[in-house]
């Protein structure tokens, strides 16, 4: 799964904007992503990834490209076998 193209697609959703509009970089709350939005958005996400995350998450982390990669490292780490 394409976790960056997942997160632009969402934020396009949630916020009606184009897709073309929702850049990588900048930074969410300048999207004006509020708390109704964020906690539906990490649903999304925790019912897509299987992961559980706090929706806090989306002010402690700076923009999308850095949620994926958070996101990314998550799964990563949920994948590995314990020992």
């Amino acid at each position: 799964m394409d976790i960056q193209s997942y997160l632009i697609d969402r934020v396009s959703f949630y916020l009606d904007i184009p897709v073309e509009e929702v850049e990588l970089g900048v930074p969410l709350t300048e999207f004006g992503l509020d708390s109704v939005y964020a906690i539906a958005l990490c649903g999304d996400i925790e019912d897509e990834l299987g992961i559980g995350i706090e929706p806090t998450l989306l002010w402690d982390i700076v923009d999308l490209a850095a949620l994926s990669a958070h996101l990314t490292g998550l799964l990563a780490d949920t994948e590995q076998p314990a020992h």
